[in-house]
């Protein structure tokens, strides 16, 4: 698979997965909304591009990493968007996490339209994952572009896993961000009892290190909700909340239930509308902690 790749979106995720790209020998374009973030990929050696097209028409392959599903469809179907300058031997990668149903609307429109292909591979590992290269890739598509992308994801993930057509590596993602998500509503629970109870929080991890309770997300969250510490978040409140319901619109098209999903969803979105949406998830332990009269 060719070198030359195009990189679309550089914020949280993007930023450190577009530098190990370029650490890795690949020849990277970059186009970002803001521009400024991309001043350190230009430094690094990454080539930057005024303009969507200027991206894609010196590119083989197109990697979009954006915020949701509706920035996914503008940056691609908008005007002078993605769609609008692709060529048939091209191949579009999707790193962001959207709507599983939607996605698979846009491989179909895109492959009408201009003739490429579409590969999901919502990614999971946060920034901390992203910087070490060990991210979890999770791929919708064709076994054949699968096989081929693999020496692109190298410098970005421990593993990759086909699960299916195009669209299953976004369900996969939801079904990651379920797990997340709850517990993520569950541990907020845990440091506030534990704290009116008289139980020293900030010594939780150490005690539950290697049992069954112990995770990633307790192992991130638990110490930063017990400290209260809610500076420089690695990730957002808003974007679980959006997972979260994007969990419930799958289960409703499939007809499965998901009821804890959509509890921890309603618990998220109580506390983003009193102004947390921007915040690390770690705030939600706020919701739960006793206030002095």
């Amino acid at each position: 698979m060719t070198s030359r790749l195009g990189f679309i979106g550089i914020g949280l995720m993007g930023n450190p997965m577009t530098h190990r790209l370029v650490e890795a020998g690949f020849e990277v374009t970059v186009w970002n909304r803001t521009p400024e973030k991309v001043n350190g990929l230009r430094d690094a050696g990454a080539r930057v591009a005024d303009y969507i097209g200027e991206l894609v028409e010196n590119v083989d392959v197109v990697m979009l990493c954006l915020a949701n599903t509706e920035v996914v469809e503008e940056v691609v179907f908008g005007p002078e968007g993605v769609a609008a300058h692709v060529r048939p031997d091209q191949l579009l990668i999707d790193f962001s996490s959207s709507d599983p149903a939607a996605t698979r609307e846009f491989a179909v429109r895109l492959e009408g339209e201009a003739g490429i292909r579409w590969v999901d591979a919502p990614v999971s590992g946060g920034v901390a994952g992203a910087e070490a290269g060990s991210l979890a890739i999770m791929c919708g598509g064709e076994a054949d572009d699968i096989a081929a992308i693999r020496p692109l994801l190298a410098p970005l993930a421990s593993r990759v896993t086909h699960m299916g057509p195009v669209g299953s590596g976004q369900v996969t993602k939801v079904c990651n961000q379920m797990i997340v998500g709850c517990q993520a509503a569950v541990i907020a629970e845990m440091v506030a009892l534990a704290e009116s109870s008289g139980v020293d929080a900030t010594r939780l991890t150490e005690a539950l290190a290697g049992g069954f309770a112990d995770s990633k997300p307790f192992q991130i969250l638990t110490p930063r909700m017990a400290r209260s510490d809610y500076e420089n978040p690695p990730w957002h409140l808003r974007t679980l909340l959006k997972d979260l319901d994007m969990a419930v619109a799958q289960s409703q098209r499939s007809g499965s239930a998901t009821p804890m999903s959509g509890l921890a969803a309603q618990l998220m979105r109580a506390h983003a509308t009193r102004g947390h949406a921007e915040h690390d998830p770690a705030i939600l332990v706020e919701a739960y902690r006793q206030r002095e009269t």
